[in-house]
């Protein structure tokens, strides 16, 4: 992703960001959306790693699921499931760059995953616990009325963060029908076989998301709030690239 402005600029802003995030007041279901700021984190400079394949162990997909193509993480969607990084994490931002390959494609990033979540899982499972940024391709809408008959309407695909199974999380405004998932405030995401750049940043229990530059989603009051971070398998071909991370006090 290019970044707008100079890279002084950016981290700027990034520390900007930082200094601001514990004196904002947590947003409750209802609110009326702040204006939010933009960001461009690239994930250089100090504290930042990359992470590879090396940095995740497998959990329930097969020994061909994901796989190294040059600096992209390649999954082929088959079967559905998740690989975990070795390390947990508690405070932290995470930079990762995705694009599915189909349209419809569906897949997602895990936040603080559990021993538990994670135990005994059996290829076709997904983790019952954790905090979920959603990667999810425009097509995928379609299809799921086409389908079901239904209306798409509990769910978007421009970057829903919600909690899954027993995890709890309060949403920022938007929220879903139900309450559950944070709607972003805007639609940001770009199609399959075009990159997207996902910014996190998850510290106290609170999870904000910028989709390709701009923040646009979360929650507070996020429980389980340590864990280990996985990369989901689910159905269709998807690459992760530029994966970063830097841990935080």
């Amino acid at each position: 992703m290019k970044c707008t402005g100079s890279l002084r600029g950016c981290a700027v802003l990034a520390l900007v960001g930082v200094l601001s995030f514990g004196s904002r007041p947590p947003a409750r279901a209802g609110d009326a959306p702040p204006d939010l700021p933009k960001a461009c984190v690239d994930g250089t400079g100090p504290g930042w790693r990359a992470l590879s394949l090396d940095d995740f162990a497998p959990v329930n997909c097969a020994p061909d699921t994901w796989s190294m193509k040059g600096e992209v993480i390649y999954c082929t969607g088959q079967p559905v499931g998740v690989t975990r990084s070795k390390q947990k994490f508690t405070n932290f931002e995470l930079v990762v760059q995705w694009r599915h390959l189909t349209s419809g494609g569906n897949s997602g990033v895990f936040l603080w995953a559990s021993d538990e979540a994670l135990a005994d899982l059996k290829p076709g499972q997904l983790p019952p616990g954790g905090i979920e940024v959603q990667v999810l391709d425009h097509g995928y809408a379609a299809q799921y009325e086409k389908q079901t008959g239904k209306k798409p309407d509990w769910f978007t695909t421009h970057g829903d963060v919600f909690p899954v199974g027993k995890s709890r999380m309060t949403p920022f405004p938007p929220a879903s029908p139900n309450g559950q998932r944070s709607f972003p405030r805007k639609h940001l995401s770009k199609g399959f076989g075009e990159w997207n750049h996902y910014y996190v940043r998850a510290i106290n229990g609170e999870v904000r998301l910028w989709v390709n530059g701009e923040e646009v989603s979360g929650g507070t009051h996020c429980e389980p709030r340590t864990g280990y971070l996985c990369l989901e398998s689910e159905g269709a071909p998807v690459e992760f690239k530029h994966l970063r991370v830097r841990e935080l006090p």
